[in-house]
């Protein structure tokens, strides 16, 4: 990482144009700056909770489908065009048409769940399809507790397929996010942020902007990631 980081410097030394490249001391310069603006946190707060909502909304979605469709195998057939349009179109085809359809002030919100979601419950209905046919005969025939199978059952052939899904989501939710709110510019977002400084070149900015949705992005994956595992562990 420090190799990489004075390898940049060193090139912003030769480039000698902050209009088009900047090194990580002027971008850190310009985050500093920022800091001290409210407008800054406002973007911040309101693209993670837009972000992370579109999320935990294509999650908690994405389980009860996924649920169901083990359950009803008619319902995994109908739902499979659908996955597969949202799996397919390109996210700026989806921006545009939300955008039209219900603004932009929560674009970013919709994109992100149409984005995660056929990632997670693709990675779910493939985790849920591992379970062990004998050992869910065995259950039925000692009369396990539903509780006690989705424990010892369900949840040890589900576990690996859910962790993956996650962490791709996570970070699928916040590049998808940010393009929804660059072209919808609301207000007060990361996106709007952005926007602006391509339209006033301060490209300080640009990458100031661009390692906060990095870290952000790295924070929630982490989060999320911590948690499911800690529930996970439990019994």
């Amino acid at each position: 990482m420090l190799f990489w980081v004075l390898l940049w410097q060193m090139a912003a030394f030769v480039w000698k144009d902050s209009l088009v490249f900047v090194g990580p001391l002027d971008m850190l310069k310009a985050l500093v700056e920022q800091m001290g603006d409210r407008e800054f946190w406002l973007s911040l707060l309101r693209s993670m909770a837009c972000i992370l909502g579109g999320f935990l909304a294509a999650f908690t979605m994405a389980i009860l489908l996924s649920a169901m469709a083990f359950c009803l195998p008619y319902l995994k057939l109908f739902l499979e065009p659908i996955v597969t349009l949202q799996k397919s179109v390109p996210v700026a085809s989806f921006v545009v048409l939300f955008l039209i359809l219900i603004g932009s002030k929560y674009l970013a919100v919709v994109i992100v769940f149409f984005m995660a979601f056929p990632i997670l419950y693709i990675n779910m209905t493939e985790g849920l399809s591992k379970v062990d046919e004998s050992m869910l005969e065995m259950a039925k025939v000692y009369r396990m507790p539903f509780r006690s199978r989705v424990l010892y059952i369900y949840r040890p052939a589900l576990w690996p397929f859910l962790l993956s899904g996650t962490k791709i989501a996570v970070g699928m939710s916040w590049k998808s996010g940010v393009a929804a709110e660059i072209i919808g510019v609301p207000s007060h977002s990361i996106g709007e942020q952005l926007y602006m400084a391509k339209i006033y070149l301060n490209t300080d900015r640009l990458f100031a902007w661009t390692l906060v949705i990095i870290l952000l992005s790295m924070a929630s994956e982490r989060l999320i990631m911590k948690l499911l595992k800690r529930l996970g562990g439990r019994t």
